[in-house]
């Protein structure tokens, strides 16, 4: 088997990830490309594996390794977009951008004379 043929369809999956990742505004679609970018992964280092020929089969061995990352990447992902859409009604990435900090409006700093006031009660 040639490596070139499994080389091309990993390079396509990961190119067609990217374009997901880079391109869609809906969080659980952004997850499935970014699973589409791990698979493509995969399918290199099996690929690479075999026209290597290594006895231990490192390749596979890291796959499986990066299987089960994927699963629980995929697992806690799900997790804080459903709890992220139960809060806010949407999954849509650019109407999340308002939890960042910075956005909030800074605290009105109290006034001399209205602090002055209320200590001035409090003593008497």
């Amino acid at each position: 088997m040639h490596l070139a043929y499994p080389a091309v369809l990993a390079a396509l999956l990961f190119c067609t990830g990217l374009y997901g990742v880079l391109a869609r505004r809906n969080a659980i679609l952004v997850l499935m490309s970014v699973e589409l970018m791990l698979n493509a992964v995969n399918l290199n280092l099996v690929a690479f594996d075999v026209w290597l020929r290594d006895t231990l089969h490192a390749g596979q061995a890291l796959t499986l390794f990066t299987i089960a990352i994927a699963a629980a990447e995929i697992g806690i992902g799900l997790a804080i977009v459903l709890m992220v859409y139960r809060n806010r009604g949407t999954s849509d990435i650019d109407r999340l951008r308002d939890t960042a900090e910075g956005h909030e409006p800074p605290p009105a700093a109290p006034d001399s004379s209205t602090a002055a006031n209320q200590q001035s009660e409090v003593t008497a």
